[in-house]
């Protein structure tokens, strides 16, 4: 059995969000039953097995919930993930929630915008009320105009795909400008320091 910190990101139900069926066990004040055990033998990456995220490929598989998680059994480990033989969930991270979600994506975002000359404005006006917002200062309404004005930079600035890969007005600002602006090495930097940032806020030290 694995002691290594695995973490699974579902929905809040246990179902899948990043592609796959059925549902996970979800921990109940102790941790949830394992999943049925697969066949070691035909484990493939993004087709065959549980797959689990270690700590340095978290911050490319968010959604709504995190969990923590263990292993056992036969274990692949691919670039941005690892794929296993059986799993459970251990504990729900509480830390990760609507507000702290927008605050971590407000600050990736500023981190984007400042590797450019001069930031589109309504990229940088989004990510202003996307702060507000998470804080409850701002409506749903001034974030809709918000996130539909970054949606607009971010069509300006960079491709469709980065584009569509934009959930809210901070992550549009984000990856408009990092896309526009960065090379693989800067890239590759920011990722690194926006893992450290997901888990100050994670461990509580943010919130």
């Amino acid at each position: 059995m694995s002691t290594e910190m695995l973490y699974k990101v579902l929905n809040a139900d246990g179902s899948a969000y990043h592609g796959g069926n059925g549902k996970w066990f979800l921990p109940k004040g102790r941790p949830g039953k394992w999943m049925p055990e697969l066949k070691p033998d035909k484990l493939e990456a993004c087709r065959y097995g549980y797959h689990l995220c270690r700590h340095d490929d978290l911050i490319q598989w968010l959604g709504p919930v995190i969990f923590t998680a263990e292993c056992r059994g036969e274990r692949i480990d691919d670039m941005d993930k690892i794929v296993v033989q059986q799993a459970r969930l251990i504990l729900k991270l509480e830390t990760w929630n609507d507000r702290t979600a927008r605050l971590f994506a407000c600050d990736c975002a500023d981190r984007a915008l400042a590797l450019i000359d001069k930031p589109d404005p309504r990229s940088t006006e989004s990510v202003r009320v996307a702060r507000l917002y998470a804080i409850g200062k701002a409506t749903k309404e001034q974030l809709a105009a918000a996130w539909a004005a970054a949606r607009a930079a971010a069509r300006a600035a960079a491709s469709d795909a980065a584009s569509d890969a934009a959930s809210d007005a901070a992550w549009a600002a984000a990856w408009a400008a990092a896309r526009a602006a960065a090379s693989d090495a800067a890239w590759a930097a920011e990722k690194k320091w926006q893992t450290t940032r997901l888990f100050e806020y994670l461990d509580g030290k943010r919130t």
